[in-house]
């Protein structure tokens, strides 16, 4: 009986405490045991495939249906956008937050998506995807009140539509790799943003369907911090990566 610490045994906090923090090691270990082989496919995920590729530069003219359909198809398998929204909306409640949030978020990605399609503007890839991933793990780090704890205070708000800045630049990126016909050039790059909407609408809806059944179970809250540590841990390795291959290029 010596032996037993009585702090421990005297507070039932303290084993919920225990337990939370052996969640959160076991669901660390799983993504970074898997991380040789997720973040690969992650970020393979984030590009356009050779045969889209091929077809997009083989365009002269406009061709609506074709651009909806890579830009939704892009946003629904880009998943470091889809870890940032899913960051976003956790802890949002009341779906007129979220229509405001993805709204700024919505503002943020298409100005920079039409700036850079059409306008010419350039940014490094590697730099910018360094950055999504950056807003993935700083979205995280926010659920669990990180910031708090350190003692800073940010507009949420505001940070969401600088990030959706810095992931529209992401989306005209993988445009830019492109020779793209002058020829119907505004209606496609239109066109693909209207794609990335549409796609991002349906991804979002399943998203909100899967957290809203899950905040209806008693795990919910126990299991978000580990949930939140994971969203950090991946949007970390997505900054380690876009920055090997930077200066490997």
């Amino acid at each position: 009986a010596c032996d037993r610490d009585p702090d421990r045994t005297a507070d039932p906090r303290g084993r919920r405490l225990d337990m939370r923090h052996r969640h959160l090691l076991r669901a660390t270990a799983v993504v970074a045991g898997l991380a040789p082989f997720l973040v690969p496919e992650l970020v393979s995920a984030h590009g356009v495939t050779g045969r889209d590729a091929a077809f997009v530069q083989s365009i002269d003219g406009p061709a609506i249906g074709p651009f909806l359909y890579l830009g939704a198809k892009h946003m629904v398998t880009g998943y470091d956008h889809l870890a940032f929204l899913v960051g976003v909306i956790f802890f949002l409640y009341r779906l007129k937050d979220v229509l405001l949030y993805v709204s700024l978020f919505t503002l943020g990605h298409s100005t920079t998506l039409l700036l850079g399609g059409l306008g010419g503007i350039h940014a490094n890839a590697y730099i910018i995807d360094a950055i999504i991933g950056l807003s993935v793990a700083y979205k995280a780090f926010e659920n669990m009140d990180g910031f708090e704890r350190l003692g800073l205070r940010f507009e949420k708000r505001a940070a969401v539509m600088v990030f959706g800045l810095f992931h529209g630049f992401g989306l005209a990126t993988k445009l830019q790799e492109f020779t793209l016909s002058a020829n119907g050039l505004v209606t496609n790059i239109v066109s693909f943003n209207v794609g990335v909407e549409i796609g991002q609408m349906l991804a979002l809806t399943g998203v909100l369907i899967a957290i809203s059944f899950w905040r209806t179970r008693p795990g919910f809250l126990r299991y978000s911090f580990a949930a939140n540590t994971v969203l950090m841990t991946v949007g970390f390795m997505l900054i380690g990566y876009q920055l090997a291959g930077y200066f490997q290029s």
